[in-house]
């Protein structure tokens, strides 16, 4: 059992907004309920437990729900972040105002499952490929204004962050291709305009793609939908590439990645393996908050 540390999130305007704008979906102009049953002043423990087995995300997010509606709620932790969680293990015990724990309740448990969901997903995969030096990374396909939360959870579950938006990294993907004429013509625009020299990334389809990638100088090679014979090759390619070269490319495996085939896609040599659904199907965990 432990305290949570709410200082480092508290200061996250932008968390803190998010959780606001949640709040004010659920309870709207009241939670008339809560209000019609419970006295203002009455106070109560509550406990929130799991009713899933998986890796517990989202605790301190959780917490910061019930804090912004009363910030002298007291909490008492059980488990940690990362944790791997079983069906009727305690999480969190609170003990404040009814009224707040009632009216925050659920907006909380469904950031906790959510972000829990993530985790334990990515876990999964990460487990699968764990006696190979691949990683399981994210994507972008996270739900709108919850990216930050959701690529934390990725990292909880084991998982590796990839480029959080459209400004941190190049990534040339098929309809930049499309729109420059040709992969080599789109990456030497990108890297003209590069004056920062961020890193550079192009998505490729085929084998002619990645020598054509391979030549004009990239160092980060995305090798999309690839059958697993393919992804061998182009994987053998590259690193006879870098080794006359002397060049380190790192190489991103993508596209219809599942817990059945990612091993062996893992076993090709690729260093990163990007799974859409870690962040997009991620079932939620269930949890439950009672009054004791």
């Amino acid at each position: 059992m432990g305290k949570i540390n709410l200082k480092i999130m508290i200061i996250n305007s932008q968390l803190r907004r998010l959780l606001l704008q949640a709040l004010q979906e659920d309870i709207g102009r009241d939670d008339l309920t809560t209000q019609f049953i419970v006295s203002k002043n009455q106070k109560s423990k509550a406990i929130i437990f799991s009713k899933s087995e998986g890796v517990l995300a989202g605790l301190k997010v959780a917490a910061l729900t019930f804090k912004l509606l009363d910030s002298k709620v007291k909490f008492k932790t059980f488990k940690k972040d990362g944790d791997k969680i079983k069906k009727g293990d305690k999480i969190l015990e609170m003990y404040g105002k009814t009224q707040t724990i009632l009216s925050a309740e659920r907006t909380a448990l469904n950031f906790l499952q959510r972000l829990s969901g993530i985790a334990t997903l990515t876990f999964q995969f990460v487990r699968q490929i764990q006696s190979t030096p691949a990683k399981i990374c994210d994507t972008r396909k996270t739900t709108p204004l919850w990216r930050s939360l959701e690529k934390y959870a990725v990292k909880v579950g084991g998982g590796t962050n990839h480029r959080f938006g459209l400004d941190d990294m190049l990534l040339i993907k098929d309809n930049h291709i499309k729109v420059a004429g040709s992969v080599s013509q789109a990456i030497k625009l990108a890297k003209q305009k590069n004056k920062k020299r961020l890193p550079l990334e192009v998505e490729t389809n085929n084998l002619a793609e990645v020598t054509v990638a391979l030549k004009a100088g990239v160092n980060f090679i995305m090798l999309d939908n690839f059958p697993l014979w393919n992804l061998k090759l182009a994987v053998k390619i590259i690193r006879e590439f870098e080794k006359k070269n002397k060049k380190r490319i790192n190489i991103e495996a993508s596209g219809n990645v599942n817990l059945r085939n990612v091993k062996e896609i893992a076993q090709t040599g690729v260093d990163l393996i990007s799974v859409g659904k870690i962040t997009h199907s991620a079932p939620a965990l269930d949890f439950s908050l009672k009054i004791v």
